[in-house]
């Protein structure tokens, strides 16, 4: 798989176009990867939750916890499941709506210049080999696509808003997945 850099999307994966994304103040920008999870209702997986929620139309009446969610605004570029399927809801060279209020390197406005990935998972559960496994076959395309990212410049959610977010969480083995990354 590769990214067709005139849509901005990855070739041979569905693509599930959200409205919560615009233009990056400079799309040629794109010089870092934020990795996140993500589970709805919180520690349950399956079912299109994550979809609905990506794409505005997550009922509030489905389960108590949606009512507090329901209106928020929010995208990913990517989404990999428990299984290794890959949505993509976003494309790379416009602005997704993952990261909020965030720091990197003395910049804010991480949407600006990021790429959001989103692991069906939670802070407290392991993550599954396979998504780890397609992880690194993403940010591989991904650095080829976009020459000005590179291998050593990918964090955690809670790594740019540390006092707001936890994720990916303790349960993502960072080791394992720099080791699998780097062979």
């Amino acid at each position: 798989m590769q990214v067709d850099i005139k849509t901005g999307l990855f070739t041979e994966i569905d693509y599930h176009c959200s409205p919560n994304q615009d233009e990056r103040p400079d799309s040629q920008d794109i010089t870092g990867i934020v990795i996140h999870n993500i589970s709805l209702p919180p520690g349950e997986f399956g079912g299109g939750w994550i979809d609905d929620l990506f794409l505005n139309r997550l009922d509030p009446s489905a389960h108590p916890y949606f009512k507090h969610i329901a209106d928020v605004r929010v995208s990913a570029h990517l989404l990999i499941r428990r299984n290794g399927e890959v949505v993509q809801y976003v494309p790379f060279h416009q602005r997704a709506w993952h990261a909020g209020i965030s720091l990197w390197d003395d910049r804010a406005r991480c949407n600006d210049f990021t790429i959001g990935i989103e692991l069906e998972g939670c802070d407290d559960q392991t993550f599954e080999t396979v998504q780890y496994e397609i992880l690194v076959k993403k940010i591989r395309a991904l650095v080829l696509a976009y020459p000005q990212l590179s291998l050593d410049r990918i964090v955690g959610h809670s790594d740019i808003a540390p006092e707001r977010k936890t994720d990916p969480g303790p349960c993502f083995d960072w080791s394992y997945f720099r080791s699998v990354l780097e062979s």
